[in-house]
């Protein structure tokens, strides 16, 4: 696999024969997947490291793919006695045309190589950004490294939309884009990267957000301290919020999330609560002074900035009883019609 350069009239022709889409869908995943939260050690190849600049770019890049995969996919990590190796320079095992190329054999090594600045194509001449310090017409070496690592992960080239309006929902593309073109610098992987991610590897915690490039339904139950009261005595509501979705994104405790509390009425259902979060991962509670019989449910609504879907609980009903005043009364519980 490798990271192509085009030139414009190649890139339009591409771009007008790509595959139409409803909307940016995660990117393709490709062979097996490494071990979740799997330290991938490295090595700088044979030859010895890159120039420090490149280098520089490279360790960068290796930042950016730890901070920014917001999943349980593997971290980078420079050990010199590593078996794993990124390479700069001439032997690069990249096809004519190919900036940068990677190997991958999960979950045992892996191999990224950049070519070396000013390797000549039939397109012309490969500036690096951090390099030549080019105003224009440079490829940034750490993007490009960062897509490669993407690689290493396991995901395949971003599908596009035919007018290529998602190009910065993915770092890992088919076509790399020069200064200063939109997203060819940038430094963290997009929406649909981090959707594969997090569908193959999992979120990372429970408070980590789901890629807004996923739709995933959500599970959410509701129990209560009691299901009668006197008037004016408290019920405590729990809810559990959790994942219904694809791969590693099924049943997952769903923390830090806002979830409400809400009555029946004679038009619908209106909200009373904000529910606060409980005691265990997923989990969120309420008590509520009764003062007449109701049903009663918990409501999540789909968030604007994850791709969570929404949902409700199933109903509980509270009956409330009128409390005895004076000596000598009976309380009697309804049974259980």
């Amino acid at each position: 696999m490798i990271r192509i350069a085009a030139p414009a009239a190649l890139l339009l022709a591409v771009l007008a024969a790509g595959t139409v889409a409803a909307a940016p869908t995660p990117d393709p995943f490709m062979g097996d997947p490494f071990n979740r939260n799997q330290v991938l050690s490295y090595r700088w190849g044979v030859g010895g490291a890159p120039p420090t600049a490149i280098k520089d770019a490279i360790k960068a890049a290796v930042a950016d793919a730890n901070a920014t995969r917001h999943s349980k996919a593997p971290t980078f990590d420079y050990d010199k006695g590593a078996g794993s190796t990124i390479a700069y320079g001439t032997e690069a095992p990249c096809g004519v045309n190919g900036l940068a190329c990677f190997r991958r054999d999960a979950p045992d090594w892996f191999s990224v190589h950049l070519r070396e600045n000013g390797h000549r194509y039939d397109w012309g001449t490969l500036q690096w950004c951090e390099a030549t310090g080019r105003p224009k017409g440079c490829y940034d070496a750490e993007n490009i490294t960062l897509d490669e690592l993407g690689h290493v992960y396991g995901l395949d080239h971003h599908v596009n939309l035919p007018d290529d309006s998602d190009y910065g929902d993915a770092v890992v593309q088919t076509y790399s884009r020069v200064k200063p073109q939109p997203y060819y610098n940038a430094h963290a992987f997009g929406r649909c990267d981090v959707a594969t991610l997090q569908r193959v590897y999992d979120v990372e915690t429970t408070r980590t957000l789901y890629s807004s490039c996923l739709h995933v339904p959500t599970v959410l139950h509701l129990a209560a301290s009691s299901t009668w009261v006197l008037n004016g005595g408290t019920v405590t509501f729990t809810a559990t919020l959790t994942s219904d979705g694809p791969g590693r994104l099924s049943n997952n405790r769903i923390s830090d999330r806002t979830v409400v509390l809400q009555r029946r009425t004679s038009s619908g259902w209106t909200d009373v609560a904000v529910m606060a979060p409980g005691s265990a991962n997923g989990a969120y509670a309420v008590s509520v002074a009764m003062r007449s019989s109701n049903d009663w449910r918990a409501r999540f609504r789909s968030p604007s900035d994850e791709g969570l879907q929404a949902s409700s609980s199933g109903v509980i009903g509270i009956h409330v009883s009128t409390a005895c005043v004076g000596g000598g009364c009976v309380l009697v519980m309804p049974g259980p019609g």
